[in-house]
């Protein structure tokens, strides 16, 4: 009798138990794991930077994307570019979702925590990340449709920098930050579309000032660029006016040091993130509402005062007239 279709993998070689790794083995495997990533983060950089399209679809996936460390964008992208939530499974699970039958996860870094010399540090691990849409629970909700008018008094409402309208800015300057005064001035009487970007690339250009007398526009210009069609492409204005194929040209399409490239990237992660969670938290913040106090102080209480006084404390005249003299 042949057995080998009634035992299932009954003619299958028996898999021999993965040999444990000494100490030296397995940081070696893992730092060969770790460089393998690292050389998949550099390619997709370069790959970003080829033509302004590819770019766009960068920038475009950046829009939409949680936020992230920059070389998760680019691992996260190189793998799923459609992918929008992206956390580990450890996240997810914080949150009381699973990983739907049949999902796989991505390579993803992982931050952690460790301590050293006795202080706490910050490093990554390589592990899985899995999008909202392998997970079970329910869906987030769709970013609401804002007006542009409505956009823009969200941007300027308590910025940290001074926003100033200058009718003397040079022909061809809709705006401009000045790092000696914290100030962006800007031009009035411009379209809402142009206003918007405008504003958003100035405050790009102030989110990279360091303070630290250093600052140079010409070393941001580009950044900043770039980070104002993140803004606007996230929420959905109107982003023909952009030319990024010079941005593209600006970087060699790609052929620079990909550190250099993914420096570049990571000043517009920030300087888009610094935007974006500043008009997200204004939409989010409430109006001041009044509420009954729970400690509300009350008016003194006046004890009145008694008509009939009992035969046993009443005093006699001097009595009265010496307990009203003030003591000595």
């Amino acid at each position: 009798m042949d057995l080998t279709d009634m035992i299932s993998g009954g003619t299958e070689e028996q898999q021999i138990p993965e040999q444990k790794l000494t100490k030296e083995e397995y940081a070696a495997k893992k730092q060969q794991e770790r460089e393998e990533v690292w050389a998949e983060v550099d390619s997709q950089a370069q790959g970003v930077f080829q033509d302004g399209e590819k770019l766009k679809g960068f920038l475009d996936f950046m829009a939409e994307c949680n936020t992230q460390r920059t070389p998760n964008l680019l691992l996260i992208y190189g793998q799923h570019p459609d992918f929008k939530v992206v956390r580990s499974y450890e996240r997810w699970r914080e949150e009381h979702r699973s990983v739907k039958a049949g999902e796989h996860g991505i390579t993803y870094m992982i931050s952690t925590e460790y301590e050293k010399d006795g202080e706490m540090r910050r490093g990554y691990t390589i592990g899985k990340g899995f999008d909202i849409s392998q997970m079970s629970g329910k869906p987030l909700e769709e970013r609401p449709q804002r007006s542009l008018t409505e956009l823009i008094g969200t941007v300027l409402k308590d910025q940290s920098v001074r926003v100033q309208i200058e009718d003397d800015l040079p022909d061809k300057v809709q705006a401009q930050y000045n790092p000696r005064y914290r100030t962006i001035y800007i031009r009035n009487g411009m379209s809402e579309v142009t206003t918007f970007h405008a504003l958003n690339r100035e405050l790009a250009c102030a989110a990279l000032d360091q303070h630290t007398g250093t600052y140079s526009r010409q070393k941001v210009s580009a950044q900043a660029y770039c980070a104002a069609y993140v803004i606007a492409k996230r929420y959905g204005v109107d982003v023909t006016g952009f030319n990024l194929e010079y941005i593209a040209q600006r970087n060699e399409c790609g052929k620079k040091d990909p550190q250099e490239l993914r420096d570049f990237l990571n000043d517009v992660r920030q300087a888009s993130y610094s935007i974006r969670n500043h008009i997200e938290r204004n939409f989010g913040a409430k109006e001041q509402e009044y509420i009954t106090d729970e400690f509300a102080i009350g008016d003194p209480v006046k004890i009145p005062e008694t008509k009939d006084e009992k035969p046993s404390e009443k005093a006699s005249g001097k009595e009265k007239k010496a307990k009203s003299q003030p003591e000595r």
